[in-house]
């Protein structure tokens, strides 16, 4: 049975949320990079962080589970080349991330995943590539990506649009490469990659809108503990701000000024929210978090705005069907190229649901109910787990629930999403 929700009176929940998918990513791509084992305490077990940890065992690196820790055996920066093709299934950032990390190995290489990664883009990946040596073909755009790798030299890349994969792929290259790298333009796009090297031991220099590194850069095998998901959390203070008198509180989550963007929207509607910093080693800040809903306002997003928030915007426009006054996004053309085009899929569920909402070319205009509850209905998520879990969130202030109509796949990101979300519905039994 595909999972359903349904309106929910005050609530008082903690919910558990999975690691960073972002970071995890990273950390297990670079572990693998490094010298010696690394531990990565609070990875996400998500299917898209376990797709890109068999890609890399395929390419003869060992991870196992060690109580708490995820250990990487690392390579020393010579992986092996692959028996067969590897199949990233959905994950689109693993399989970008590890087209930089295999640019400078020397072997073949096919990668590949399922329908909805196989329809995405990954010219703007390779075209820096194949500048610093690589040779990759990926007909009409899209993978399979195959890739033989071998001698890198160091470029200057300047992204189109900011890109935290596009700009994570070139530097992984660039510590492969020979000489200097240097990726501009990517002030608001993720900064993960650049702290991660960093503490991994590569001499990253710059920040923000300019990154640049010395190759070859070898790494050193690290103990990191991952935050728990900026983008997870989205979904809950969500639901505190649309369930009148509800608070959600959110322990270790991560607090990256470039991820919490989204919490600064959700304040700025009237989302009463607590920060306490924890005083953590490591490369990623992260702390407590306490919402607690009040009524919420609508928001205006630009074109520049829209970068941080790209994965929280299903989150933020059912928070925007449930505000007060007519909420508006523009600039957001890159969400068509996610897993599934959500900027449709995001109109069509509001429009299930009773939202009104209508498009306006690259973004949305959603009118709130000023907090009064939604008739619900049944969404189409098109196997997207953001579309999956904001419908499901809307569903918690509806009058007749909100069923899901296809797979959500939420457990490519989330895989305690629904326990939490049923843990919270018996709550208020």
């Amino acid at each position: 049975m595909n999972p359903a929700s349904r309106g929910v009176g005050a609530f008082r929940f903690r919910p558990h949320l999975p690691g960073d998918k972002s970071i995890t990513h990273r950390a297990l791509i670079l572990g693998a990079l490094a010298s010696g084992e690394t531990r990565v305490f609070g990875a996400n077990r998500g299917r898209d962080c376990r797709a890109t940890a068999r890609a890399l065992g395929a390419l003869g690196v060992s991870l196992r589970e060690e109580g708490a820790a995820l250990v990487i055996r690392g390579s020393g920066g010579g992986l092996g080349a692959p028996a067969g093709p590897l199949d990233l299934e959905n994950a689109g950032t693993g399989l970008r991330l590890l087209l930089g990390a295999l640019a400078g190995q020397p072997f073949t290489s096919v990668l590949t995943g399922d329908a909805s990664l196989c329809s995405r883009p990954v010219e703007r990946v390779l075209e820096p590539l194949r500048r610093m040596g690589a040779r990759t073909t990926a007909p009409g755009d899209h993978p399979p990506v195959t890739l033989t790798g071998g001698a890198l030299h160091g470029i200057t890349h300047a992204l189109p649009v900011p890109s935290a994969q596009v700009k994570s792929a070139v530097l992984l290259a660039g510590i492969q490469a020979t000489g200097r790298t240097t990726v501009t333009g990517g002030g608001v796009s993720r900064d993960h990659t650049e702290r991660l090297l960093r503490a991994f031991g590569a001499p990253v220099e710059g920040e923000g809108d300019a990154v640049s590194l010395e190759g070859p850069a070898p790494l050193a095998a690290q103990s990191l503990t991952v935050p728990g998901d900026p983008s997870a959390a989205a979904f809950y203070l969500v639901a505190a701000g649309i369930v009148p008198e509800s608070e959600v509180i959110l322990e270790m989550v991560g607090f990256n000024p470039l991820r919490s963007r989204v919490f600064d929207i959700l304040e700025g509607m009237g989302l009463d929210l607590d920060r306490q910093a924890a005083h953590t080693p490591g490369p990623e800040p992260m702390g407590r978090l306490r919402a607690r809903g009040r009524r919420l306002t609508a928001f205006t997003l630009g074109p520049e705005e829209v970068v941080p928030v790209l994965d929280e915007l299903p989150a933020l426009a059912v928070a925007a069907a449930f505000a007060e006054g007519t909420s508006t996004v523009t600039g957001a053309g890159e969400l068509r190229v996610k897993e599934s085009d959500r900027l449709a899929a995001v109109l069509e569920g509001l429009a299930a649901i009773g939202a009104p909402a209508r498009a306006t070319g690259d973004g949305w205009e959603i009118t709130g109910s000023a907090g009064r509850p939604l008739p619900g209905g049944t969404v189409r998520t098109r196997g997207d787990h953001r579309i999956a879990m904001a419908f499901l969130v809307a569903g918690l202030r509806s009058t007749g629930g909100v069923r899901l109509v296809d797979p959500p796949g939420i457990d490519t990101s989330d895989p305690l999403f629904l326990g939490n979300l049923e843990h919270l519905m018996e709550g208020d039994s």
